[in-house]
Order: C-alpha cells, then sequence, then structure tokens
C-alpha cells in the first residue's frame, strides 16, 4: 500500500499535467493578443446580406472565423428562440442585440419578450428616425424613450444603450445635443455604444470622449475608415465602401483601444459594413491579434 503522502503527491502531479496540456491545447480567442483581450464578438449586420439568403450556412462563416460572441441586428426570419438556439450550437453566444426605436417607444414588451428569447445581456438602439438636423425636440423625446426603456428592461436583468450615430453632435447651448443626451439619461439604467467610426466621422475624438464619460459606455464598435475620407459631416452616414478592415485605415486603433480599456469597455464587437465585410473580418482578427499599445 502507497503511503497517503504519495498518493496526494502522484493526485497533484496529475491534476497539473491535465490543467497544463488543456492550457497547451487551447484554442486561441479570435482577435485576442497581448494587448488587446477583449471579449471581442461580431455585430451580425456585417455579413447582413449572407444572413438575408442562408442563416445556418452563415453562421458557419461566424464560426469559422473563432468567433465566439454576437451582436445582433434582426434574426432574419428566424424565430428568436430558435435563432439563439442555431448560434449556441455553433459555439456563439449572444450578448447584445439591436432593435428599431419604434418598438421601444411604442412596443416595449416585444422588445423585452425577444431580448429574453434570445438570453441578451445589452439590448440597444441605433438610430433615432429625424428629418433634416437632429435638433433639441427629436433628443428630448429619445431621453424619455431611453430613460423609460432603461428602467423597465433592468426589471428584467437586461442593461438599455443607445448606439452613437454621429449627428448628435449638432450644437446647442455650450456643448452639443450629444452631451444633452448624456446629461439627461439615467445613468444607472441608461448605457451607451460607441461607434469610433461614427465618432471620427462628424470630426469627434474617440479618446477624449472615453475619459468625458467614463463609466456610460459599455459597449464598443470597432471598425476602421478609408484613408483620405473627409471628416466632420453630421449626416449619420456614408459610403459603406469607407468601411475597411481594422487597422488599414485612418484611425489611431492602438491610442482608441488604449483608452477603451481604461474607461472600462464591457464587449467590443467588430462591424464591417462594406461588401467586403467577409473577407475584411479576418483580417481585422489579425490586426487585433498583434495590435500593440
Amino acid at each position: 500500500m502507497k503511503p497517503i503522502y504519495y498518493l496526494v503527491f502522484a493526485g497533484a502531479t496529475l491534476l497539473a499535467n491535465v490543467i497544463l496540456t488543456g492550457c497547451a491545447t487551447a484554442e486561441p480567442m479570435a482577435g485576442i493578443g497581448p494587448d488587446f483581450k477583449g471579449p471581442v464578438g461580431l455585430q451580425l449586420y456585417s455579413l447582413r446580406a449572407q444572413f438575408g439568403k442562408d442563416v445556418p450556412g452563415t453562421m458557419d462563416v461566424v464560426k469559422g472565423f473563432g468567433i465566439k460572441y454576437a451582436e445582433l441586428a434582426g434574426t432574419y426570419g428566424v424565430p428568436p428562440a430558435e435563432f439563439k438556439t442555431q448560434l449556441l450550437a455553433h459555439g456563439i453566444e449572444p450578448i447584445s442585440g439591436h432593435f428599431g426605436y419604434e418598438l421601444f417607444r411604442d412596443h416595449l414588451d416585444d422588445v423585452v419578450r425577444d431580448a429574453e428569447a434570445l438570453g441578451l445581456k445589452y439590448a440597444g438602439c441605433a438610430w433615432i428616425p429625424h428629418k433634416g438636423d437632429f435638433d433639441e425636440k427629436t433628443c428630448r423625446e429619445a431621453i424619455a424613450v431611453f430613460n423609460h426603456a432603461g428602467e423597465v428592461l433592468a426589471q428584467h436583468h437586461i442593461k438599455f444603450f443607445y448606439h452613437v450615430h454621429g449627428y448628435e453632435f449638432q450644437p446647442f447651448g455650450k456643448g452639443t445635443l450629444f452631451n444633452l443626451l448624456f446629461d439627461e439619461t439615467n445613468p444607472k439604467t441608461v448605457h451607451y455604444q460607441m461607434d469610433i467610426f461614427w465618432i471620427v466621422f462628424p470630426g469627434q475624438d474617440p479618446v477624449k470622449l472615453l475619459e468625458q464619460y467614463k463609466g456610460r459606455w459599455e459597449l464598443m464598435h470597432l471598425k476602421d475608415m478609408r484613408k483620405g475620407l473627409a471628416t466632420g459631416s453630421l449626416a449619420g452616414g456614408t459610403d459603406v465602401k469607407n468601411d475597411v478592415a481594422i487597422g488599414s485605415g485612418q484611425m489611431d486603433i492602438p491610442a482608441i483601444l488604449k483608452a477603451a480599456k481604461k474607461a472600462g469597455i464591457k464587449w467590443y464587437f467588430i462591424e464591417d459594413e462594406s461588401p467586403s465585410s467577409e473577407q475584411q473580418i479576418p483580417e481585422s482578427l489579425k490586426y487585433l491579434e498583434q495590435v500593440k499599445f
């Protein structure tokens, strides 16, 4: 019979070997490197054309990228619960989702129902409908909608967020309507998603805004802007071909990622709206795995 101390030592050695072997063979997370730790997922809208034709096949593509997390913008005709099941079967966890402004305003129960069916941690709005320039009246109406949505969703353990789109930087008072949105929404229940493209396109500085509103930003869209594209527009839109692979455009990605880490961003999602997104997404992931900051 072996002494007790020998059995304990042997057991500990075996456990250590199992752990080390598991670590050595574990598949690395896509987009994660020495400096950028994520967590990073994909906004599935990036592959909207593909999803519109073949949902399971496109999920295979996402899985092939090594993506483990997803942000949604619709379920392409598939019932939410079934869409979640298909995602999980592909090893992809749904984290957040975009829903239309009118749903938050007029049919909030439907948002809650679908967000729960999808198992989302976050449900957000990416566009406030407006005619002409975004104005104070429309902004204040949205503030009321967002505060109510944030309160109701919080009761269901879902966080509400607004995805800034660039048109909010219309001058107002001593600042902009962007500042009014942040100042008048409840910081406990209304969170924000920074799409770095839609901060730089209107001529703003993502680093400064991450510092100014530290704690309000919880999610981030990672993308890059074609070199030479002029900034300063409050249109909230531009040709989708101006989306390029991360690291190949004019954005100072290392500075933004460094500031995002300090600001406490909880989730990052690559969003590539270009027709070449399927080719560019792997390039973006590779860049994130190698970026230094």
